[in-house]
């Protein structure tokens, strides 16, 4: 799997999503029990995969040759909860195919 870019880009999508799934851990142990530290690491964390992950899409899309919508999609599912968990379904495993 980490053998090519793609490869590299789906591991990366699915860290992204699991980080941003973790906000809605560690949000309400920052406002409802300050508890401000894990939000501030998961929220690094998930910023620093955020940004992985779109130099990682600019990549796949120029080798894979991809369209301007499926590189919009791509993006979108990154801003969207369980987004990237969908994205990788319906358009970065046909790529595989």
């Amino acid at each position: 799997m980490m053998n090519t870019t793609l490869g590299r880009f789906r591991a990366v999508a699915f860290l992204e999503g699991c980080s941003f799934l973790l906000l809605f851990i560690t949000m309400p142990l920052k406002y409802w029990m300050s508890m401000p530290k894990p939000n501030y690491f998961v929220g690094m964390v998930h910023g620093l995969l955020f940004i992985l992950y779109v130099l990682l899409l600019i990549s796949v899309s120029f080798e894979n040759k991809w369209s301007f919508k499926k590189i919009f999609l791509a993006f979108i599912a990154s801003l969207i909860p369980f987004g990237t968990f969908i994205a990788d379904k319906k358009l970065y495993r046909t790529e595989l195919n």
